[in-house]
């Protein structure tokens, strides 16, 4: 049967209208399984870094420190609960927020790197400060990052001291990378690298952890210090403008209400009792 050009130019309108509509109702769809997703957040963060973060010892993927309690006290704030979880070493965990798999990362340095893949929420949630770690007794010369040519480093798989140490790392510097701090500190301890890479505050606690305080120390000056940013992955599906102005809005609120300081205060306090029970069952272990 042939259609004439008058019902031809009926029948396409109508075509037209039923595409509009099958649209829409995709739209709407994916805007109410975005609402779903999103009555409720993940995040996670570098589990090898006390007093900020830690893998509880009696529960391996839930993390503590000053971040998780900065985490508790934002989500109260914007009325969204924050699953905060171990998910793997910090290289894994950086992953899981790029694929947007997770939403948050609970501190965070800026690169430009990493820019390209999550957001940053002003202000940060803390400040830490990177130092060289070395072997006392057997110390070279150490004033500026320059002082770190020609010798071999080690630090933890994509850590970052901040992106104007990164780009002369790169070029400059011989740097190895593994998976956790715990081995970085051994390689040092047994002479096989000059020196360790890493942030004072967290550094201080594995060295302690690892019965090697006196042995490796760090010096100064430091090379560099870094705001800690609260960041979300741009691929998550939670990643709306109205979740990341009320997000901002309430770290704002904290920064004034001095959340921080007091989050800072309850984490090396936990990392004290966590840390003093370990050793108190190492001790009893080795007896």
């Amino acid at each position: 049967m042939r259609l004439h050009n008058k019902q031809l130019l009926r029948i396409v309108p109508l075509m037209g209208l039923f595409g509009v509509l099958l649209g829409t109702q995709s739209v709407l769809a994916q805007t109410s399984t975005s609402k779903e997703q999103c009555r409720s957040l993940t995040a996670t963060g570098n589990s090898e870094y006390p007093p900020f973060l830690w893998r509880n010892p009696n529960n391996p993927n839930e993390l503590l420190g000053a971040n998780a309690f900065f985490i508790k006290a934002l989500s109260k704030r914007i009325g969204v609960p924050i699953k905060l979880e171990h998910v793997g070493p910090w290289s894994r965990a950086q992953s899981e927020v790029k694929s947007g798999r997770v939403d948050l990362m609970a501190g965070a340095f800026y690169t430009s790197t990493r820019a390209d893949y999550m957001d940053y929420f002003s202000p940060v949630m803390l400040h830490t400060t990177s130092v060289v770690w070395q072997r006392k007794g057997n110390q070279f010369p150490f004033h500026s990052k320059e002082d770190l040519v020609g010798k071999w480093g080690v630090t933890v798989i994509n850590n970052s001291f901040g992106q104007v140490f990164d780009e002369f790392a790169q070029r400059r510097l011989n740097i190895l990378s593994v998976a956790s701090l715990s081995q970085a500190f051994l390689m040092l301890a047994a002479d096989r690298v000059d020196y360790v890479l890493y942030e004072k505050n967290p550094g201080e606690a594995y060295v302690a952890m690892l019965g090697l305080s006196g042995k490796i120390v760090p010096v100064e000056p430091s090379i560099s210090s870094e705001g800690l940013y609260l960041t979300m992955s741009k691929d998550s599906p939670c990643n709306t403008e109205e979740l990341r102005q009320k997000i901002a809005k309430a770290l704002r609120d904290m920064r004034q209400d001095g959340v921080a300081e007091t989050s800072l205060m309850k984490g090396l306090k936990e990392w004290d009792k966590t840390h003093a029970k370990e050793l108190k069952s190492l001790s009893q272990n080795s007896g």
